[in-house]
């Protein structure tokens, strides 16, 4: 693997994480005076026209019956946990600061720590315990 490429996970989370970032702040301006479930549904339509024009901008070949039955579920079962996150923390927050909302949603980092040890069998190392502890506190902290 090229060296240039071989760190662009590292690039493309950050730019994650600042897109998050910028959801968080521009979803509680954006949904002032809407129903929280109504202001995830057009996110939702967005996402889903810019995931199309991705894939079609990318030329991306999709033909249903090549992906196996397996990989449908588990791909559906997503979209259904991201659908569940989305509408939870759009209430949350409608309901709550953003500045408290945000880090507690990032408990997911914590979470996918703990899911990933014991579905997928990843090792648990002494850093990401740690870490995982921290963000724990770190989170804490900011909600309380």
């Amino acid at each position: 693997m090229k060296k240039e490429t071989a760190n662009m996970w590292l690039v493309l989370a950050l730019l994650s994480a600042v897109f998050a970032a910028l959801t968080s702040i521009l979803a509680k301006v954006g949904i002032q005076g809407v129903d929280s479930n109504v202001g995830t549904a057009i996110r939702t339509l967005v996402v889903f026209f810019m995931a199309c024009g991705m894939a079609l901008l990318c030329g991306a070949k999709f033909s249903p019956s090549a992906i196996s039955a397996r990989t449908w579920v588990f791909l559906v079962l997503s979209g259904l946990a991201t659908g569940a996150s989305w509408l939870c923390y759009f209430k949350a927050l409608q309901l709550g600061d953003v500045s408290r909302v945000a880090p507690v949603d990032k408990m997911s980092i914590v979470f996918t720590i703990v899911l990933a040890v014991v579905f997928l069998h990843e090792e648990l190392t002494l850093k990401a315990a740690a870490g995982g502890a921290l963000i724990a506190l770190g989170t804490l902290l900011m909600a309380l």
